[in-house]
């Protein structure tokens, strides 16, 4: 118990003559001085042996209990020969590119599509523990197969950051490291501070610092347009009424990125994705959780919004979100400043990459139902006030007209695609478990 709680009141004691219980109370003194001394001197022993708890107790004052932000060892010869070897760029004019969160899923996919068609790939993940840890593992195994390495740490460690950019002079930065989730930041919302703030801030000084400056391709949400009605959202439209801290974080991070271009000339694109989905995706997303709880027999919900409206989702397959992410690297011009010095005006924009079909989420279960051949046990309830929206809607006339960007694939095939996956990986017993 800390000393400051503790009841300093010298306890009452009936007077007593009988020497038997004076001892007995000079021995209670005692024993109490004693185990006094002993908690100062454990707690002076492990300030001795922690000469940095004092300095990093500002920066673990966040609620961690969710998220492993302790950077693994590194360095070394061996290391920085990993580092080397994977960012080597394989083919004529192809980018050195760090893509943070390249565990996740947007992040893995993104990585193995890079590395496919020759640039050089460094990927880097703290690994953190928001949904099972193990399945990022086994993208890692799968990027490891590809020739790419992950190295584990975080992104507001600086002094990693700077090593990897003293060993790499990276021409592209695919950010696509953050917490995610909308309901998670009613739990845990310093967690969302660090990474999608301070981390993207952190990762922005690294950037400006950087001789030359890489192109910064990073992804915002289709969230920030919180409780706009107009559909579809279009990039023209306004931003600034989130309904959620997670979508609050993203729209702080577009500001953000606007005050780095405007100082520092660095080259930034933001990525407003919509509702990604497909294999290796993320556990904390309807569509997997539908699948895992169907497959066990379990009820799931099926929220409605206010006077039993529909809840729509304009769910955009992987492949496709792979396609824009690569299609704003490839258009994205090169920074202009120098040294954390802006030689001129630089590229800033943000683009929607969505799929344009907003599907109701009682069609996703009917899909769902069919693709396993299980019935599910619905739950319909109301829309909680958590910071969902009752629906997305992407116009993506701009990406289309910047880069080509076009999605091929309907929901059907894509959730066919997931389901083969997921039975692959989990397989359909009632046993599997996340």
């Amino acid at each position: 118990m800390p000393l400051s709680h503790m009841d300093n009141t010298p306890p009452k004691f009936k007077p007593e003559k009988s020497p038997y219980n004076h001892n007995r109370f000079k021995w209670h003194i005692a024993k109490l001085t004693f185990w006094s001394f002993m908690f100062l001197g454990l707690i002076l022993v492990f300030f001795i042996q922690s000469p940095s708890a004092t300095s990093s107790s500002s920066s673990t004052s966040s609620d961690l209990t969710r998220r492993s932000l302790k950077t693994s060892s590194w360095g070394g010869p061996v290391w920085e020969k990993r580092v080397k070897s994977s960012a080597r760029i394989r083919s004529r004019n192809g980018f050195s590119v760090l893509v943070t969160g390249a565990a996740g899923f947007v992040g893995t996919h993104v990585s193995v599509a890079l590395k496919r068609r020759g640039d050089g790939v460094l990927g880097l993940d703290n690994f953190n523990d928001y949904y099972d840890p193990s399945l990022k593992r086994s993208r890692q195994a799968l990027l490891e197969r590809s020739g790419i390495f992950i190295v584990e740490g975080d992104i507001n460690d600086d002094a990693l950051l700077k090593k990897l950019f003293e060993l790499i002079p990276f021409t592209h930065v695919m950010h696509l490291a953050a917490q995610a989730g909308v309901r998670y930041a009613m739990e845990n919302p310093s967690s969302y501070v660090h990474s999608n703030i301070a981390g993207f801030v952190n990762l922005l000084e690294i950037c400006k610092t950087a001789n030359p400056q890489p192109a910064i391709v990073w992804a915002s949400s289709s969230s920030v347009y919180g409780l706009n009605t107009k559909s579809p959202f279009s990039e023209k439209d306004r931003t600034d009424q989130p309904a959620s801290l997670y979508a609050a974080t993203k729209k702080a991070g577009e500001e953000i990125a606007h005050t780095y271009n405007h100082i520092y000339g660095l080259s930034l694109t933001g990525l407003r994705f919509f509702t990604v989905y497909g294999p290796w995706g993320r556990p904390d997303m309807a569509y997997f959780f539908f699948t895992r709880d169907i497959l066990k027999g379990k009820a799931i919900p099926i929220f409605e919004a206010a006077n039993h409206g529909t809840v729509a989702r304009d769910f955009t397959y992987i492949d496709d979100i792979v396609k824009g992410c690569l299609g704003a690297l490839d258009t994205a011009e090169k920074s202009t400043g120098s040294g954390g010095k802006k030689r001129g005006p630089a590229q800033l924009r943000v683009f929607n990459l969505g799929n344009t079909s907003p599907v109701p989420v009682s069609d996703l279960v009917g899909i769902l139902e069919r693709l396993l051949k299980v019935k599910a046990r619905r739950m319909v309830t109301k829309l909680p006030r958590n910071g969902d929206v009752p629906f997305t809607h992407a116009n993506i006339s701009l990406a289309r007209r910047e880069f080509g960007y076009r999605p091929t694939t309907d929901l059907q095939t894509g959730l066919k695609k997931f389901v083969r996956w997921y039975v692959s990986y989990y397989g359909t017993g009632k046993k599997s478990d996340q």
